[in-house]
């Protein structure tokens, strides 16, 4: 069955403010977390260091930044320095944002 387009995903067929869609897809916290996560990856060799070459942030989350490393021995790195890359991150943040730093190898 063909769809017109100008409802919503629950079947509505009224046509809404453009505002009103836009305030409903930002409420939802995705858009808000994928440029939060753009300005890390963009600022990630400030935020990591030496570190950035073999690492990268994959995803906010409700616990903080989730940091990929390349190997254990990295990722090892990553644990030993999250407090200061948690710190960093924030800054590049513009706040306290990233309560802590989880780590996966991969």
């Amino acid at each position: 069955m063909a769809r017109s387009g100008r409802g919503d995903s629950e079947g509505s067929r009224e046509p809404r403010a453009l505002g009103e869609v836009l305030r409903g897809i930002g409420s939802a916290g995705n858009i808000s977390n994928g440029l939060r996560l753009g300005r890390l990856v963009r600022q990630w060799q400030d935020v990591a260091g030496t570190l950035a070459s073999t690492t990268e942030p994959v995803a906010l989350t409700d616990r903080g930044l989730v940091v990929r490393a390349s190997t254990s021995a990295w990722a090892a790195q990553v644990r030993f320095l999250a407090d200061e890359i948690r710190s960093r991150a924030n800054a590049a943040l513009g706040g306290t944002q990233i309560g802590e730093v989880q780590v996966v190898v991969g």
